[in-house]
């Protein structure tokens, strides 16, 4: 009889362990679930700007050079920026755009994290703020809408614009695993509502309602948390990656930094 409760109390041990497990496993990979820097990656010859910061060499584009006025981009994980480069230079004519990669994206060197990537940030906005003290407009797309955000409530920013943005990636991979308690473990929570408590700027918000990464629902709890009333455009039949495909995103984007 002892022998038989010892391998009941296996038997129902084990999807404990299992799930105690793979809580372990979401602890310890997180930054690989959060980050995709390898589909980025591109040759240094290929870029035209350089940061350094932190002993670390950031790389990327400056589009429309020498004109008054700025406008940064922070894309989206895995957006390859090489390839918004003609799309951001006709479509900001009168601005100068820093499409500079994430530590680890593209040509740029390091590896991310939450508070690399935000001090990376604050260094590129130093940088350009001092070749444009006039104004700098600042868009953030995606995982970039956390880092935009960040850079807003640090920074003097004359013009936000936030595609899919969210309220905080803890809560964001909580919807991803419900029936896991990764909203307590997340290290990078890019808390944008926190960030945009005292944000009294201008803001764009472009939503998708069908988003499969950035669940609308995260997207409209950073609506309601906002101290006033953005400009929100709702594309209600995008997706996350497509978002972009539609004619009035771009014409939204144009408008709202003319």
């Amino acid at each position: 009889m002892g022998m038989l409760k010892k391998s009941l109390f296996g038997i129902a041990a084990l999807p404990v362990l299992a799930y105690s497990g793979i809580c372990a496993l979401l602890f310890f990979k997180q930054r690989d679930l959060i980050y995709y820097p390898a589909e980025t990656r591109i040759a240094v010859q290929e870029t035209n700007f350089s940061l350094v910061h932190d002993g670390i060499t950031l790389r990327g584009w400056r589009l429309n050079p020498d004109k008054t006025r700025a406008v940064i981009y922070f894309g989206g994980n895995a957006e390859r920026l090489e390839r918004s480069r003609v799309e951001f230079s006709e479509l900001f004519p009168d601005r100068t755009v820093y499409l500079v990669s994430y530590r680890g994206y593209g040509a740029s060197e390091g590896k991310p994290d939450q508070a690399a990537l935000f001090g990376d940030a604050l260094a590129l906005y130093d940088e350009v703020s001092e070749q444009h003290p006039a104004a700098i407009a600042v868009v953030g797309r995606s995982l970039g809408s956390g880092v935009a955000s960040y850079v807003a409530s640090h920074r003097p920013v004359e013009r936000l614009a936030l595609v899919t943005p969210f309220d905080n990636l803890a809560a964001v991979a909580q919807s991803h695993y419900p029936w896991f308690p990764v909203r307590w473990f997340v290290r990078d929570s890019y808390d944008s509502v926190s960030y945009l408590a005292q944000y009294r700027g201008p803001l764009l918000v472009l939503r998708a309602g069908r988003d499969e990464v950035i669940p609308p629902a995260n997207t409209d709890k950073l609506l309601a948390s906002l101290p006033s009333g953005p400009q929100v455009i709702d594309f209600p039949q995008a997706g996350h990656n497509d978002i972009s495909d539609d004619p009035r995103y771009a014409a939204a984007l144009r408008d709202f930094l003319r």
